[in-house]
């Protein structure tokens, strides 16, 4: 049988995007010995010296303003990029974007960051024949995912679906499956294995992380944690964030028993896995990580815009607390030392319902897109 290409593109604006297209990847190859992928971060694979130069200033801006992030989504919250857009960001960056296409003569591609969606989605309406598909990675819909040569949309929930309808994509081109995250999420190894690797102990344990960039650099929020070293472990993940780092591990306050400081880590699952509690920046990928491991997560600082809507989604089910004040974080402090047991419990029943969720839907629509496709012809895939 034919080997199916699977071309997935992202970009680095956050990890997020690319960690669900590395999920995705290994969903599709797990489902399928006849799929291959390939994950590109466009951008910075076609501007190996621009792109980080760009990304660094979105992250520098995330950080110092982000009311400006906030205002800047709400701006194009209910516009797709219009081909004026689209036609720079192909002059500016993504000029031999077809020319990879032809190269790799992918299936089908998969976009989780709506950027390169639009460069392909250009490519589609100048003859390029290949089906498109979005994975939007947060529980909102904002327009720039939006395009009419998109042939399937991948969504968190029924809200996301709702969303998109309003804005006129038709209901047959549009699937909930959740935001798909790594397989490893989804298993639950020996709690003692995990300590042992981490050098921790088997009591009450706190997370305390901000993605791959470390955003979440809150003193006071630290200093809070560290006060409870005694009777609740804490591990504070700090991603990229050196100088963060190297600053908390010449701290004397944090240089106590029980408290864990770690830098970047390809092992969140396992983390999460012996954490009793997420304190976290919510992004899309990181809550549906939780998510998945069933963790209690309290959510720190939401930039406006996504984030906003990942807490409000979370927190009206139940699934996690925003931190409107210290009292919250004290109140979560205090239910791990004083009522563990019935927070131990309450994690078992929310994984008991989330293990009827099939973890590998949106890589299963994706191979129904294919399998629903016309197959094309070697011109029609080269135009």
């Amino acid at each position: 049988m034919e080997k199916k290409r699977i071309l997935l593109l992202s970009e680095g604006f956050g990890a997020g995007h690319t960690q669900a297209a590395y999920a995705l990847s290994s969903h599709l190859r797990k489902l399928s010995p006849n799929i291959q992928t390939k994950v590109l971060e466009l951008g910075s694979f076609l501007n190996p010296k621009v792109a980080p130069l760009i990304i660094n200033a979105y992250r520098k801006t995330v950080t110092t303003q982000p009311k400006l992030v906030g205002y800047m989504y709400k701006q194009q919250y209910k516009k797709p990029l219009n081909r004026l857009t689209t036609l720079a960001l192909h002059k500016l960056f993504y000029t031999h974007t077809r020319s990879v296409v032809r190269q790799l003569n992918p299936s089908a591609i998969v976009c989780t960051h709506p950027i390169p969606s639009a460069v392909i989605s250009r490519l589609k309406r100048l003859g390029t024949k290949v089906p498109l598909c979005n994975v939007l990675t947060d529980y909102d819909a904002h327009g720039t995912w939006i395009s009419q040569e998109v042939d399937l949309y991948l969504v968190s929930s029924d809200e996301v679906k709702g969303k998109l309808m309003l804005r006129g994509v038709a209901e047959e081109k549009i699937k909930v499956t959740g935001i798909p995250v790594h397989p490893n999420f989804w298993e639950h190894p020996g709690h003692d294995e995990v300590r042992t690797r981490f050098n921790l102990k088997n009591m009450p344990t706190v997370l305390v992380m901000g993605g791959g960039w470390g955003m979440l650099n809150d003193k006071v929020l630290h200093q809070l944690l560290a006060g409870w070293h005694e009777d609740i472990q804490i591990i504070f993940c700090l991603g990229r964030n050196d100088k963060v780092r190297h600053s908390m591990e010449q701290d004397p306050l944090f240089q106590q028993e029980n408290i864990h400081i770690i830098g970047y880590t390809t092992e969140i699952d396992k983390l999460m896995e012996v954490s009793d509690l997420l304190i976290t920046k919510p992004g899309g990928i990181t809550c549906s990580e939780g998510l998945a491991k069933g963790i209690p997560m309290l959510f720190h600082n939401p930039i406006p815009g996504q984030e906003e809507e990942n807490v409000h989604y979370f927190t009206a089910r139940g699934l996690g607390e925003l931190i409107t004040s210290v009292d919250v974080v004290v109140k979560w402090m205090n239910k791990l030392l004083n009522n563990y047991p019935d927070v131990v419990k309450k994690r078992e029943r929310h994984l008991s319902d989330i293990a009827k969720v099939h973890p590998m839907k949106s890589a299963q629509c994706i191979i129904n897109l294919l399998q629903n496709m016309q197959p094309l012809s070697s011109e029609e895939t080269h135009v």
